[in-house]
């Protein structure tokens, strides 16, 4: 007989479990990311707009959110409308999205792990403090959470006390965590974090602070990425607007896609060449933020079935896929928010488009190859233009290059003592002639001596 005490095998989570797991494979800067993206839902729902399209012209200059680090402290604040108390009573701080949650408009939020994920990971002493605006009067509330103290209350319960607070200068949230960990400590010590989270919101946030949106980092405000594409001649990107309807819900999409830099010249990348600038590639943005970033990996279908892997041929090719919806579990997001998630219906739907217009390209730096010189002068009349002002059209325009039959080739290769070839390069008046020079110099030399002209 199993004794009744043990007809139930105990399957609940530990809080130490649950808090190594969920921070364990996401990075510092996303992680603050995670906080910055809950800042602008509430910039976007306090001005009224919807990151619908690039064509939406929701001003959100009236907005600010303010990241300080120093070696043993972060604070992200804003005065983006602050959570109401009812939210942090019901649904702000519990560890995943209830069933019964609102869907939040045009959110980046998908599973309800992104404040909690993230202040663990920074640090152990917490406190989120927030001031909105209720019946016309502005209220206040703060959460204090000790870390150590929270692991060591028990398992039995995992809530967070809420407590009075006097009132922000504005109404928004202010997060600061100090006790920070050993991996935030160690990066905030470092100015390259800095400067690399700057660079990464400048990218990520392009298309908010395009708008206006104020983001800064130690009292400096962030610039947006200009992203742009040329246009002019031959050379035309593509803007197609798609809607489909995914669970009773629509989804936008928007595609562009063209020459956002000249071809390089040589197919094989020189010594300085470095692969990490090259801004060439895929971009995935959802509901406004770029998850995925200049990816040439088969995310985004290169080295696929009838897709070729990336080549340092195909730089200059930039191609944007914007998904937008009012219901963010149907965008193609990861929980780090930094990649995509392959398995998704409408991001398996749009692959095939991606790649038409990639094949595109790869076709036009095949044939370029023939009239190089001619390319080269067609590509200078093409000007870069922000991707806000490129016209609709369905498909990206790129020169007509008629290709040449290809005339069967044949590598000739053999060995001479060094101090006669300097001898032939230095009749033939450079004596520094590069090795091959002088073996195509003296074949033409002999071909014209023995054969005469073609």
């Amino acid at each position: 007989m199993i004794p009744a005490d043990k007809k139930k095998a105990d399957a609940n989570p530990t809080k130490a479990f649950f808090v190594r797991m969920i921070t364990r494979d996401i990075t510092l800067e996303d992680c603050i990311f995670d906080l910055v993206d809950n800042s602008i839902d509430g910039a976007w729902e306090l001005a009224g707009g919807h990151p619908l399209s690039l064509n939406d012209k929701t001003d959100l200059s009236a907005y600010k959110i303010s990241i300080k680090i120093e070696e043993d402290r972060f604070e992200i604040s804003d005065n983006c409308g602050g959570i109401t108390l009812d939210d942090a009573a019901d649904y702000a701080f519990t560890f995943g999205r209830k069933d019964d949650a609102e869907t939040e408009n045009f959110s980046i939020g998908v599973y309800g792990i992104g404040m909690k994920r993230a202040v663990f990971k920074l640090g152990t002493a917490i406190d989120i403090r927030s001031t909105y605006e209720v019946d016309g009067n502005s209220a206040s509330f703060r959460v204090p959470i000790n870390v150590e103290n929270w692991l060591a209350s028990g398992d039995e319960t995992w809530d967070f006390d809420i407590e009075e607070a006097e009132h922000l200068d504005q109404k928004g949230v202010q997060i600061t965590v100090s006790e920070l960990t050993e991996a935030a400590k160690r990066s905030f010590e470092s100015p390259r974090f800095i400067r690399n989270l700057r660079r990464a919101i400048a990218r990520d946030y392009a298309l908010h602070l395009h708008r206006g949106l104020v983001i800064e980092v130690q009292g400096t405000p962030i610039s947006g990425w200009k992203i742009e594409l040329r246009q002019g001649g031959d050379f035309s990107p593509m803007r197609a607007q798609f809607e489909e309807v995914m669970d009773g819900e629509k989804v936008f999409v928007e595609i562009l896609a063209g020459m956002a830099a000249p071809p390089p010249n040589d197919s094989e990348p020189s010594d300085d060449f470095d692969e990490g600038q090259n801004t060439s590639g895929w971009y995935v943005i959802c509901n406004g933020r770029i998850v995925l970033a200049a990816d040439k990996t088969t995310l985004t279908g290169w080295g696929t079935e009838g897709w070729p892997q990336w080549h340092p041929q195909y730089t200059g090719f930039m191609g944007i896929i914007i998904f937008s919806s009012r219901r963010a579990d149907l965008l193609p997001l990861t929980t780090t928010k930094r990649s995509v998630d392959e398995t998704s219906a409408i991001y398996r739907q749009f692959r095939s488009k991606m790649r038409e217009t990639t094949k595109e390209w790869i076709a036009y730096t095949n044939t370029r190859k023939q009239i190089r010189e001619e390319a080269i002068q067609r590509e200078e009349v093409a000007k870069a233009v922000p991707i806000f002002e490129v016209a609709i059209r369905q498909e990206v325009e790129l020169p007509k290059i008629a290709q040449k039959p290809k005339i069967p080739e044949a590598n000739v290769l053999y060995t001479v003592p060094r101090s006669r070839l300097r001898n032939l390069a230095s009749a033939f008046g450079n004596i520094n002639m590069a090795y091959k020079d002088v073996g195509l110099r003296s074949f033409e030399y002999a071909f014209k001596d023995l054969v005469g002209d073609e």
